[in-house]
Parts: C-alpha cells; structure tokens; sequence
C-alpha cells in the first residue's frame, strides 16, 4: 500500500521545465517505485533499509578493464540510486547526537583467487560530508567460529594494501553525505531502527508449539486402539485393525482412558488467539488479505461498508501504520533525489535552478469519486472547483503536457463538429423603409 498507488514527484515547477523533467527520468531510469518497494519488504523484518546516491555508469564495467578492453562509446555516466546491503554499513554517530552520522563506512569483503588459495581484503568505502575515502586492507585468517552450530571463519585486519584506484579520495562537491538511513520504526536513543518482527517472536513461537501439540493429538487418535470378545479359531496377527485388539470377556472390566474430550477444542481456540494476537500486535487487520484465519471471524471480515469514509475507518489501523513508514521513506528518498539533481547539476554545468522536491503520497485507498464530487460541489455552493486541465490530468494520470495534449484534441473535435462562424453577422441590423428605399 506503500506505493500500490504511484506517488508523484514534484519540482514545484511546471512539467515542461528542465528541473521538473531531470527529476522525472530520476525517477524512471533507477525504478524508483520498485526500489522502495523492495526496500520496504525487507526492512519489515530486518529493522533498517540504506539507499546511495552517486554518479557514475549504471553498467559495472570492472571485467572490460580487466581484460583491457575498452568502455562503449554510448555508455554514458548518470546520477544513480540504489540500494545498500545493511549487513555492510557501519555509521559513527555525531558527538552528541546518536541520530546523526558524521561519517558513513560500507565495508564489504572481497576474495580473490590464488593458485592454490584465495585471499580476503577488506574493501572501505568511507563518506564524509563533500568527499570518499577509499581503503583496502588484507584480511589475516584466524579460524573458525562454531559457537552457532556452523563454521564461521574469522579474520583480523591486517595492513593496508593498494586500492587500484586512481585516487583513493574523491570529491562528491556535496555539503552532505549520500549514504541516507531509512528505519522501519525509529526511537529517539538510538539511530539503529526496529523490524516488526522483534516484538512476535515469542507469539511465533507459542503458535509453532501449538500447531506441534494439535499434531500430535491429532495423529495419536487417528489408530485407536479396539477391545471386544475373544475371536476363536483366528490367532491375533490375523484380525486386521488400525491399532491394538483387546479381547475381553463378560467379566473382564472393561479397559479405558482417563480422557478430556474438550483438549482439542481448546488448543484450536488458543490458536485462534494466538493469531488473532499476531495481527493486533502488527497493526493489521487480519481481512486486509481477503480471509480470516481465526473461525469465529473476530479479526472482522471487511466486506460491510461501500463508501469511502467507511472504508477508510476500517483501514485505519493499517493506514495509520503506512503513514509512520512513510515518514521515514519521504525523507531519504527527497534527499537521494536532490543528491542526483545536484550531481547532475555540477558534472554536466547544468544552469538550472536549485530546487528541492516533493513527494506526493496515496493512500492506496480506493476512492468515491461521485462522493467527492459531491462534497466540493455543497462546500463552493455549486461553482466549479477544478479546471478543465487539472481534471484530465488527475483523471488520466498524466502531465501538464499530456492534458494540454488532450485539451486541444477535444478542441479540434469540437471545431470540425460545430465549423467556425464569422461572428460579424451577428452585428448586422435590419434596414429601415426609407434605407431599403435609397
């Protein structure tokens, strides 16, 4: 729902203006709509999501230098967005202030192939406010870890080595860092955010022990056990029965169980609360996905309300939730876009004007259209609340430029229909007697 519905990005400016159009094939040539999705999906359940802006070739060209080839001529380089491992970054905090990053280090391990071995280098790519700091260090093997059950190997860094690059530090011409933090939940004493799957694993785990108990239950009555009088003449291998015969006789007593016939009723019904839990403690209502999972429906079924006030009362919880993400993403995203516009700006002397965008955000809630109509129509007293231009594009979903494209189709029909009259006959007067006479 983040992004189920394409959210605009806004200069400020008209459509046609260069600004306007340098941030839309911002938007386009790096997905922009699927990159915060992809992100979103994942920082659910790890807590923190980091994106990078820079300027360079979208291709990764490394194997052409490699082989001593040379780049394509129509390769060209472009203000880039895109995602960073979280795994990989290692923010230092401002001096007194734990939301703010005076530098921001990516740390990735690379492994190199050897006759007989490969070698680890640890590859640093620092950010600092205007500039990056490239490093490389060899990685000395000291064992392996196996305290999880697996062989991790361990390393200690060893001493600095060559990058390969031309300059080890390069000037971004940015008053900030392009590196931006987007957290899923966030709280004011630290800057590392919160995943929502942290608060249930506890509720996972009760739901995983029940499934495993009703399993057991179900499977321990699905071969009972029989008792009945003794066969003659068929020895006990041949009466075929799901479990154990046995035979008694009239003054035999007659065996049984100390049972309790509400257990598997019960453990259904904490079941039911243990989801139903779950989808509380998410902030999801459980028929935002076309079903409940709970029998008795206490989740609600989400199929009694048509208009769209009521619709929105229902979505509320999830809403509520979308708007707190979105915070965090509306931020980040505006700033990683400016960061493109002020390369684009400097590496190619554009002379545009320094403008900062906006994003404009749906609900992704399915809108009463007649309702709204209505609702402008009783707040103007009748008089019209949109023009001609904005409707079609809002309607349509275009630009400026597409509407107009519209408007003046529909004034050319309106011509070829109607043709075009000399409004100077209008103007013309009746003779008089004495006129006509002359």
């Amino acid at each position: 729902m983040l992004v189920g519905e394409r959210p605009r990005f806004e200069s400020g400016l008209p459509d046609d203006s260069e600004e306007q159009k340098a941030y839309t094939s911002y938007v386009e040539e790096n997905d922009l709509v699927q990159l915060i999705h992809e992100s979103c999906m994942a920082n659910g359940y790890r807590g923190d999501s980091w994106i990078k802006a820079r300027y360079g070739y979208r291709q990764d060209y490394s194997e052409l230098l490699a082989e001593g080839l040379p780049i394509p001529a129509d390769a060209k380089m472009e203000p880039i967005i895109e995602h960073v491992n979280a795994s990989y970054v290692f923010p230092e905090t401002a001096r007194g202030n734990v939301k703010k990053f005076k530098a921001v280090n990516i740390a990735t391990v690379e492994w190199v192939e050897r006759k007989k071995s490969e070698d680890a280098y640890l590859n640093i790519e620092r950010h600092i406010p205007g500039y990056i700091i490239y490093k490389r260090y060899k990685l000395i093997p000291t064992g392996c870890d196996t305290n999880w059950f697996a062989e991790i190997p361990t390393f200690i860094i060893g001493e600095e080595m060559e990058t390969g690059r031309d300059s080890n530090v390069v000037e971004t011409g940015l008053p900030f860092i392009p590196v931006f933090h987007i957290p899923y939940k966030a709280v004011d004493d630290d800057w590392q955010g919160i995943g929502g799957l942290e608060k249930l694993e506890s509720v996972f785990a009760a739901i995983n022990d029940r499934l495993v108990q009703i399993d057991y239950i179900l499977w321990k009555h699905s071969d009972p056990n029989s008792y009945g009088p003794e066969l003659e003449g068929t020895d006990s291998n041949s009466v075929r029965f799901g479990g154990v015969y046995i035979p008694v006789t009239k003054e035999d007593v007659v065996p049984g169980y100390m049972t309790w016939q509400a257990q598997l009723d019960a453990a259904f019904k904490e079941l039911d609360l243990l989801i139903s839990t779950v989808f509380i403690m998410s902030e999801t209502p459980q028929w935002l996905f076309g079903t409940t999972m709970s029998g008795d429906n206490s989740g609600g079924t989400g199929t009694s309300h048509s208009d769209g006030a009521a619709i929105k009362a229902r979505f509320m919880p999830i809403i509520s939730k979308i708007k707190r993400i979105r915070t965090h993403y509306d931020k980040s995203i505006r700033d990683a876009l400016y960061a493109c516009f002020l390369f684009d700006k400097s590496q190619n002397d554009r002379k545009w004007e320094d403008v900062y965008p906006s994003i404009v955000w749906r609900d992704g809630i399915p809108k009463n259209l007649k309702e709204e109509a209505e609702i402008m129509q009783l707040r103007t007293v009748g008089k019209p609340t949109i023009d001609v231009q904005s409707a079609i594009k809002t309607l349509d979903e275009v630009d400026d430029v597409k509407a107009k494209e519209t408007m003046d189709r529909i004034q050319d029909d309106e011509e070829s229909a109607m043709g075009t009259v000399d409004s100077s006959i209008f103007n013309q007067t009746t003779p008089t007697t004495e006129e006509a006479t002359k």
